[in-house]
């Protein structure tokens, strides 16, 4: 589990394919307090560490995981958000967060207001009824507050903060980004089905 409070930007430093895909992620992380087949939200994707070096980790990526993110989009020099696992005892800044993305949005907007950056997203029609305004959303790994909905078509504001320490200090019109819903909106709609 993870809050999606982005910890570190990593970078893709090699990818190789060879069945599944392998990826090395550097990272600002001290490798040292990394076991082998600890969970690392890598852009909002639960990944697990199958070998460590100074300051950097491997992991291997599915084809089923490839499929249902944007990783299959990663190239040498991506930017990653980066978040360890959850411990008992954190403090949860975000929401609750899984790792297990649900599919893949598309920025169709990026404009500033103030210092701030509203950005906006079509989600896969899907997923888009568990999006709420007020709600939260992992995106690429980063917890967000939903501000508007229409239709397909969500929106969230970035504060400057939260671009200097993530990856969204780059976010452009067509970037396709990670997108897990929120587990509570999840099971709400679950109990909805059966009722």
């Amino acid at each position: 589990m993870f809050t999606g409070i982005v910890t570190d930007q990593g970078e893709v430093r090699a990818l190789r394919q060879a069945g599944d895909l392998h990826a090395r992620i550097g990272t600002g992380y001290d490798t040292a307090g990394i076991e082998i087949g600890a969970s690392i939200a890598c852009d909002g994707v639960c990944l697990t560490v199958t070998a460590l070096g100074a300051d950097w980790f491997d992991v291997d990526i599915s084809a089923e995981t490839v499929s249902k993110t944007n990783v299959g989009a990663w190239a040498v020099g991506t930017r990653l958000n980066l978040e360890r696992a959850l411990k008992v005892g954190d403090e949860l800044g975000g929401h609750i967060v899984s790792g297990h993305v649900d599919g893949v949005a598309e920025v169709v907007g990026v404009a500033l207001e103030g210092e701030s950056t509203r950005v906006r997203f079509r989600a896969p029609e899907a997923l888009a009824r568990f999006i709420a305004p007020k709600g939260s959303v992992a995106l690429n790994g980063t917890s967000l507050t939903v501000n508007e909905v229409e239709g397909v078509e969500f929106g969230v504001n970035l504060i400057p903060h939260t671009k200097e320490v993530t990856n969204w200090g780059s976010v452009a019109v067509g970037d396709r980004v990670n997108l897990e819903i929120d587990t509570l909106a999840r099971y709400v709609a679950r109990l909805q089905e059966w009722g």
